[in-house]
């Protein structure tokens, strides 16, 4: 009961800061609580590095075969070092999770507080439930060296054409986007290879993105695009006891 109604409020709050101007006051105390989001998000995560973000949709079930193959590429990813990242969900992402937790690497998540739908996944070492989508997004960005879109809707190609524009106007570095699974995403795909060929994006932006169905080319797509390119090695940060620090 108190889960429902503290959803509800939150739907309540993020609806109305999007209706236009309201009081001054009520801006303030809004930036404030966007900064408190992003102070617990930064000390929970702080340990977590370097990741790779894994996006899909959170409909597809255990019998899915996008499920399947979601578990697979997250082991794969632990297995070449990473956390793996997801928006710490059910479906795609929890088997991404899975997958990484059953390898015996790290995993993650950036759980999303919706009046519906979503709670942690069981596969998750750490996670942190965020109430706005941007804080969200910007998370599941920062602390990850590739980008991994398999199936999914529309929040999936949210993320998808984030991370491109981030790297696109050299805002990130050109960290490797993947897309896995051709025939899900052929339109996709083809509209893209439209917009290049009546120029409202740039030929070049075509080589931001590797499409594949193998597990085997993701993984030395990433190896030879994150790891091997950017010196890659996991940071190593000294816990601070006083601020209650706790690393994995």
């Amino acid at each position: 009961m108190k889960s429902d109604i503290k959803r509800k409020h939150l739907e309540r709050s993020e609806s109305r800061f999007l209706r236009g101007p309201r009081s001054r006051i009520a801006e303030l105390f809004f930036a404030i609580r966007v900064l408190f989001s992003f102070i617990s998000a930064f000390r929970k995560m702080h340990f977590i590095g370097p990741c790779v973000t894994v996006f899909g949709s959170a409909r597809f079930d255990k019998d899915s075969e996008f499920y399947r193959q979601a578990e697979e590429v997250g082991g794969a990813l632990a297995k070449l070092g990473f956390t793996v990242m997801t928006g710490g969900g059910p479906g795609i992402m929890e088997a991404a999770n899975k997958g990484a937790m059953k390898a015996g690497g790290y995993s993650v998540g950036c759980n999303i507080i919706l009046p519906f739908e979503q709670k942690p996944n069981p596969y998750l070492h750490k996670w942190i439930d965020i109430r706005y989508f941007f804080v969200r997004k910007f998370l599941l960005i920062k602390y990850s060296y590739a980008f991994l879109v398999l199936p999914g809707g529309i929040g999936t190609l949210d993320e998808l054409f984030e991370s491109l524009t981030l790297i696109q106007t050299k805002m990130i570095e050109d960290f490797p986007i993947v897309i896995f699974g051709s025939a899900y995403h052929k339109e996709l795909c083809e509209h893209i290879e439209l917009m290049a060929e009546k120029e409202s994006i740039s030929k070049s932006d075509m080589k931001l993105l590797f499409v594949s169905d193998s597990v085997q080319e993701i993984v030395e797509h990433i190896e030879t695009h994150s790891i091997k390119k950017f010196g890659l090695i996991k940071k190593q940060f000294k816990t601070k006891k006083w601020l209650g620090e706790n690393p994995l």
